[in-house]
């Protein structure tokens, strides 16, 4: 697991948040699993985020980095298998790939946390990236969010790539 990861907080605890929140966000075990593999920053981003967030929001499956063979299952999805389906995912090379140069994926995925359910309603996904942004250009990077990126995708988060 990547050593950054194994220090983070992984329960609520009942405090006032910057927002006025009686409880602070806080990842949750399976969430956390979900981010190994992760470039750091994204990894500070997301923890950072979380503790300042608007709203609470988890990683899902397969939310963080994956395989090539995961990718390629996934973007089968509506195309080949359960063509019933809508499609997961639009590309077979995605950032959430790992980088030929490190091995670390550079690009997340979330869902946001309402009343006990995941919602992937841009009503709670749109101020948590907006957050996550603010985050991310305070450590000099800039986030780009999958719904600035193509008008849809409100989940997906990934490095800019200069």
């Amino acid at each position: 697991m990547h050593r950054y990861i194994q220090h983070i907080p992984s329960s609520k605890t009942k405090e006032t948040n910057q927002h006025g929140g009686t409880e602070m966000n806080k990842l949750s075990r399976r969430s956390i699993e979900r981010m190994n593999g992760l470039k750091s920053i994204l990894v500070l981003i997301i923890t950072e985020g979380l503790a300042t967030s608007p709203h609470d929001f988890g990683i899902p499956k397969d939310g963080g980095r994956r395989t090539k063979k995961r990718q390629a299952e996934l973007y089968a999805i509506g195309r080949t298998i359960d063509v019933h389906k809508s499609p997961i995912t639009w590309t077979l090379d995605s950032n959430h790939l790992p980088d030929e140069e490190d091995g670390l994926g550079n690009a997340f995925d979330i869902f946001a946390y309402v009343n006990r359910k995941a919602s992937w309603d841009l009503k709670y996904l749109g101020p948590i990236a907006r957050n996550l942004q603010k985050v991310a250009k305070k450590y000099g990077y800039e986030l780009e969010w999958g719904q600035d990126l193509w008008g849809k995708d409100g989940a997906h988060f990934q490095l800019r790539k200069w």
